[in-house]
């Protein structure tokens, strides 16, 4: 290589070279900025509320409750009067009890007929009733024994039957005539009772319910076995007998039966003399459950 050119060729190396240096040199002594760390702010549901720790969230008191009021004492039923009769039924029969003693909202009759002790109920006196807006009682009384759970059990299926023939709807009740002169026992109230609950229809039970009546004491021995009897049967009872009255002179409802008897229907009068009809006090609180 020529000495010239090789001269051109360090210089412009030490040039190259100086620049770099002066570069390098240039960017230490610059003064080093360190940016600021940014706050850092959780935000949360209470500051997009605006709530803070000096501000602490405002609770909405929560309204006050009205005391509750006790449920109102229930009302009393009413008390109904009615007849029932052994006698056929016919608009003449009706007239009588009407014009002698009133009109009766309850009628108790027998189903089927009882060779020299009842007339049973004929459709016909289903609708002489029904048209004056009268209920009916159905009274079953094709017995004279009332003890053992089978006999219970069976007179209240032919029982079922006679309410299922003349047209009786569900839900309604049919009561077993136990006449003081019937031997009874707890059994047959069971079979009775149950076997009617097992059916469409509701039972009851007719009788002198006393406190020694034999009668009463069965029926203390069934609800001892069996609540239903007590809570799920309609008791009628023919105990005190103050005698037959127009209805403007019934007594008061007050049946003369044991406490844990419930008495819904009370008749009170035997035999009336202008009518073949004996008088009671119904409790409006199961008229559902008449015809």
């Amino acid at each position: 290589m020529k000495t010239g050119k090789m001269f051109w060729v360090i210089l412009l190396s030490s040039f190259l070279v100086l620049s770099i240096l002066l570069v390098f040199l240039n960017q230490n002594s610059m003064p080093t900025t360190t940016e600021p760390m940014k706050e850092t702010q959780t935000v949360t549901e209470a500051s997009k509320k605006g709530e803070s720790p000096d501000n602490p969230p405002q609770t909405e008191p929560e309204p006050e409750q009205e005391p509750q009021s006790a449920p109102p004492p229930q009302e009393p039923p009413q008390i109904l009067w009615g007849v029932d009769t052994a006698s056929p039924l016919d608009q003449a029969f009706l007239q009588c009890v009407v014009d002698n003693y009133g009109k009766p909202l309850v009628f108790g009759r027998y189903l089927e007929t009882k060779e020299g002790v009842s007339a049973g109920l004929t459709p016909e006196e289903v609708e002489l009733l029904h048209n004056q807006g009268i209920k009916i009682i159905p009274i079953y009384n094709h017995f004279t024994d009332a003890t053992t759970y089978e006999n219970g059990a069976q007179e209240a299926q032919a029982a079922i039957a006679y309410a299922q023939q003349i047209g009786i709807p569900e839900g309604k009740a049919i009561f077993a005539d136990i006449e003081p002169t019937y031997p009874v026992d707890e059994n047959f109230i069971r079979g009775w009772v149950e076997t009617l609950l097992g059916s469409p229809f509701m039972p009851g039970i007719y009788g002198v319910f006393t406190n020694d009546s034999a009668l009463t004491a069965a029926y203390e021995a069934a609800i001892a076995s069996n609540q239903n009897v007590q809570s799920q049967t309609i008791i009628w009872s023919s105990n005190p007998d103050p005698g037959v009255t127009p209805q403007a002179n019934a007594p008061e409802f007050q049946p003369g039966s044991p406490e844990n008897v419930p008495v819904s229907i009370w008749q009170y009068g035997i035999d009336g003399e202008n009518c073949n009809i004996d008088t009671n006090l119904i409790q409006s609180n199961i008229l559902d459950f008449l015809w």
